[in-house]
């Protein structure tokens, strides 16, 4: 199947239940050079702990999450970035002429775990950015097994209106997108470097 059938199986999903995965989302030879990138920045010392809340909020609470960040700039990307980007532009296009979610742009960074560190439930969307409409996740680790821990754990409700909670292993080139705001999920404990590219659709320039 290619991206564009991708694409639409993802908007279709996402308008019909408000999560989705797609595993092999991307092939190794298109997600393995974004792994070596973040591999560099890392190693230059560009990634910043990531925190909670936004402007004079702010605060890094490592007993809440314990991921360290890299921003990627819409204007300074590499070409593999760049190829990433457009993809994501194609899929907010689908989603939108599906969904109707008026979304207008994308913002994303590298996110990596290290051992140990975890990512306490919550929402992505919150009064300071409401602006995030959509969530998409695409994992960049080459090989996962479960016992690596490190799993994303969403939390929706069944045709019985209980709550369950789906575990998702961050396997390479599996792409994760669901409704920003209406579903919590956390990140579980990792036992080894966890890495992926985490961005959002917003309904903002």
């Amino acid at each position: 199947m290619d991206i564009s059938k991708k694409n639409q199986l993802i908007a279709e999903e996402l308008y019909r239940k408000g999560w989705v995965i797609v595993d092999d989302y991307l092939p190794e030879a298109l997600y393995f050079p974004l792994l070596l990138e973040q591999q560099d920045i890392l190693e230059h010392g560009q990634f910043r702990h990531a925190g909670i809340g936004k402007g004079e909020s702010f605060a890094i609470k490592p007993e809440i999450r314990g991921d360290k960040v890299f921003w990627l700039d819409e204007y300074q990307l590499s070409p593999m970035q760049k190829k990433y980007w457009e993809i994501m532009e194609k899929l907010l296009i689908q989603i939108n002429q599906r969904c109707f979610l008026g979304l207008r742009s994308f913002e994303s960074h590298f996110a990596m775990y290290p051992p140990g560190s975890f990512y306490l439930r919550h929402l992505d969307q919150f009064q300071q950015v409401a602006y995030r409409i959509v969530t998409v996740i695409l994992y960049l680790n080459k090989e996962w097994e479960e016992e690596d821990g490190g799993a994303l754990r969403i939390y929706f409700p069944d045709e019985n209106g209980i709550e369950q909670g789906l575990d998702i292993y961050p396997k390479g080139g599996r792409l994760v997108c669901f409704l920003s705001g209406e579903l919590p999920h956390e990140v579980l404990p990792t036992h080894k470097e966890r890495i992926s590219i985490t961005g959002w659709f917003k309904n903002t320039g």
